[in-house]
């Protein structure tokens, strides 16, 4: 199955509801308007619809393989490998002083979602890359950044950040792995390290690992946690590639889904100890490795939106060439494509809902990080920063639970051909199901949700975002317009339903942590609902405003439909939701350990 970007959907979104031309007027991105992201998105769509997407099957179908230490990528990867790091893709939205281009994460984001349909286990190694370059802008030394920071920016290396153990998995305290520190500034580590994506590959000359560690004498717990770069091969004094460092690849995983992602299991140290280098101060890891993490987290809501765009593409085609059945109101007098059937419309409908949603609210949040990162006014970067970090657990919770959904009901649609691996239905949501794992669990995401975004300042955010939503009811509620009056009511419903969950919880989290907490993914899940139906019912607005200029009527009547759609079939969930977590609580613990 061919991928064709949505290049229309992810331009409305950049232009109506990111307003890419603010962003423009910030320091540093002047360049950067609509004109821009257009060329960008375009080029980056022939790219990866020419050169990535047709490697996905053979990725499913031809992994990743191990020998003797060394792992050998898909047939075809390292070919486009060098040719997405040749066209400077790697470095789309990193800074120009290391070789990249400087350009928004509005716009690298939309990029990163066409990589990601393309082909997901590819675009895994460019993901890890960015998060070490996060890391190394943000708390590397000067020596470090001149040492690797424009050799992974420019994609000649790649980076890889290495947090799990075999005994500590989401649990950091548990960290075992040891850095020894040398009379030369350096450090020797010991450990093993598991699930460390991209950790051994043939793409690039050299793989520059952040690894966790315990320094010797460290405080217990997250507090007594390091942060190391350890490369595969040493780098020489004038930058070139030295000598091979203690750290080998000892197996790769055999996985459910991403099959051509190698998944290394990494051993440091049995030769003497792997050579490793301080990030930041000792004992701060964790802090710098959340950078990582935080832009992850971000990527892999991403990678949902993504897998579920092409699931949605390929049920879509499939709907239309299958004839099975006549249509129940006789619109078509024999056996007809399935597309005429109510309950498959249903379906792809949801599928086209969920994912212009989430592309929509993950665009928006992408737009308050540049803001956050780049506006002139102080207050005005603090309001974004507290914006996208309240989206980031949702753009990832949220949005990688929706795929599993979708990709589900891709399969679905293919019926029981879905089910058989030659149509390619099911490698979507095999892919798709780790998606809600890795970077941290929903749990996870819907633990920071609550603790740090809603109950830490009392609501405040959450409020002051409801109040947004609000603003957008009202513009709904001034149109004389059936859909606008349904999304508003949709709306407001979800929106009060919202604000009586932040209640219960700025309440309810000191004195009953349990109550709250057994409902955390429920309310994630309605913040995203939440987000992602004030972002499409902005969309309706948008539309219906550039309708009357007569361009692209069918473009924006589908818009329309779409988020009328959301609202009746999706939005509607959110009162439900907000019961369970309210009024549910009791029974979510109610029954006996024993009982189980």
């Amino acid at each position: 199955m061919s991928y064709t970007a949505p290049l229309k959907d992810m331009l409305f979104d950049i232009e109506h509801l990111a307003n890419i031309g603010e962003i423009a007027r910030m320091p540093g991105f002047e360049e950067a308007g609509l004109d821009t992201a257009r060329a960008v998105l375009e080029e980056c769509a022939r790219f990866n619809q020419e050169v990535v997407a047709p490697l996905n099957v053979q990725g499913d179908r031809q992994p990743s393989t191990w020998n003797d230490g060394q792992v050998t990528t898909t047939p075809g990867f390292k070919e486009a490998y060098r040719q997405y790091a040749e066209g400077g893709w790697q470095g789309l939205q990193h800074p120009v002083d290391f070789g990249g281009q400087g350009l928004p994460k509005t716009i690298g984001a939309a990029c990163g979602e066409m990589l990601n349909s393309a082909n997901l286990s590819f675009a895994l190694c460019p993901l890890l890359t960015d998060g070490a370059i996060e890391a190394l802008l943000t708390a590397g030394s000067d020596q470090l950044k001149s040492v690797y920071l424009e050799k992974l920016v420019t994609g000649e290396w790649t980076g890889t950040m290495n947090l799990t153990e075999p005994q500590a998995g989401s649990d950091l305290a548990l960290v075992r792995t040891r850095a020894e520190p040398q009379p030369d500034g350096t450090y020797r580590v010991f450990g093993t390290k598991i699930f460390i994506t991209y950790g051994e590959h043939d793409m690039a000359d050299n793989i520059v690992h952040l690894v966790l560690a315990r320094i010797p004498g460290a405080p217990e717990g997250v507090k007594g946690i390091s942060l190391l770069v350890v490369p595969k091969f040493l780098v020489n004094g004038d930058g070139s590639r030295g000598a091979r460092n203690d750290v080998q690849c000892v197996s790769i995983e055999h996985k459910l889904g991403i099959k051509a992602s190698p998944t290394a299991v990494l051993q440091y140290g049995d030769a003497g100890g792997a050579v490793g280098y301080i990030v930041g101060e000792e004992n701060r890891g964790l802090e710098y490795m959340f950078i990582m993490m935080n832009a992850a987290r971000y990527a892999v809501g991403v990678q949902g939106i993504a897998v579920a765009e092409r699931a949605y593409q390929q049920a879509v085609a499939y709907s239309r060439d299958r004839v099975q059945s006549r249509p129940v109101d006789g619109s078509v007098p024999g056996p007809a494509a399935i597309i005429h059937h109510p309950d498959v419309r249903r379906m792809l409908m949801t599928m086209r809902a969920y994912t212009e949603g989430c592309r929509a609210m993950a665009s928006v949040a992408a737009a308050a990080y540049d803001a956050a990162h780049h506006h002139p006014d102080g207050s005005v970067r603090k309001q974004n920063q507290a914006f996208y970090e309240f989206l980031v657990p949702l753009v990832k919770g949220y949005s990688t639970e929706m795929s599993l959904e979708v990709t589900s009901l891709g399969v679905q649609v293919h019926g029981g051909m879905g089910f058989i691996e030659e149509t390619g239905a099911a490698q979507y949501l095999r892919d798709a199901r780790i998606l809600t794992i890795y970077e941290g669990t929903t749990a996870i995401q819907a633990n920071d949700l609550i603790g740090r975004k809603t109950a830490r300042d009392g609501g405040q955010t959450a409020r002051a975002i409801a109040a947004q939503v609000e603003q957008t009811e009202r513009a709904l509620a001034q149109r004389d317009s059936s859909a606008a009056r349904a999304v508003g009511k949709r709306l407001q419903a979800a929106r009060t339903a919202f604000l009586e969950v932040v209640d219960f919880i700025v309440q309810q989290g000191k004195t009953s942590p349990n109550a709250v907490f057994a409902g955390s993914v429920p309310y994630l899940m309605l913040a995203g609902n939440l987000m992602a139906g004030w972002q499409l019912a902005r969309s309706l607005l948008v539309a219906q405003d550039l309708l009357p200029a007569g361009q692209d009527a069918d473009f924006l009547q589908a818009k329309i439909a779409t988020a009328r759609f959301y609202a009746d079939h999706i939005l509607a969930k959110a009162p439900g939701l907000r019961d369970s977590i309210v009024e549910g609580a009791e029974s979510v613990t109610a029954l006996a350990l024993e009982a189980f």
